[in-house]
C-alpha cells in the first residue's frame, strides 16, 4: 500500500486536523499507518508508534512521532489518555481480542476513538491467524461497550483477493 492510499483510507476518522492529539501507533510495523495518521494530526500532535520489532519512522510532517519497542499485546504500554489509538493490521494477531479490547479502552480518553484497519474475512491463514471481518469487529466492540462502531472506508488488498476495511469505534 503506497502513503496515499493509507492516508485515503483513514482520512474520513479525521476530517479536521486536530492539534496536539496524543495517538498510539499498535503493531506499527514499517511506519507506513503511522505516517498517514502524521499527515492527518494538526501541530504539536504526538504519535506513540509501538511495536516488537525496531523500527526507524521518521515524520514527514510537524508532528512527532516517538517509537516505543514492545508488543503492544502482552507488555504494560507507557501510554495514556490517548485522544485516538490506531490498529492497522495488528487486530488480528490476538488470540484473545475481547481481553485485549478491554485493556486498551483504558488507555483511550473518554472522547477518544480507534481507528482499526482489517482484511474482510473471518478465514483464518498464516498471516491473519485471528480475523475479523467487519461484522464480527462491530459484535466484540459492541459487546465492549463501545456504541459508535462505522466503516470509513475499504481497500482491495494484493492478498487473496480480499479487500481490507478501515473504521472508526467511540464509546
Amino acid at each position: 500500500m503506497e502513503i496515499n492510499e493509507a492516508i485515503g483510507l483513514i482520512e474520513p476518522a479525521l476530517p479536521a486536523k486536530i492539534s496536539h492529539s496524543r495517538w498510539a501507533d499498535l503493531g506499527c510495523g514499517n511506519g507506513i499507518f503511522t505516517i498517514a495518521l502524521s499527515h492527518l494530526l494538526g501541530n504539536g500532535s504526538k504519535i506513540h508508534a509501538i511495536d516488537k520489532q525496531s523500527q526507524r519512522i521518521h515524520s514527514p510532517t510537524d508532528v512527532e512521532i516517538e517509537f516505543i519497542k514492545a508488543d503492544f499485546i502482552t507488555d504494560t504500554l507507557p501510554i495514556s489518555n490517548m485522544h485516538g489509538v490506531l490498529m492497522a493490521n495488528s487486530l488480528h494477531y490476538i488470540k484473545d481480542q475481547m481481553v485485549f479490547v478491554k485493556k486498551i479502552k483504558r488507555h483511550l480518553r473518554f472522547d477518544g476513538q480507534l481507528i482499526v484497519v482489517e482484511y474482510e474475512t473471518d478465514i483464518p491463514n498464516q498471516w491473519v491467524p485471528y480475523p475479523l471481518s467487519f461484522s464480527k469487529l462491530k459484535n466484540l466492540f459492541s459487546a465492549s461497550g463501545f456504541n459508535f462502531i462505522e466503516k470509513i472506508g475499504e481497500h482491495n488488498s494484493i492478498y487473496n483477493g480480499n479487500k481490507m476495511y478501515a473504521c472508526v469505534v467511540k464509546y
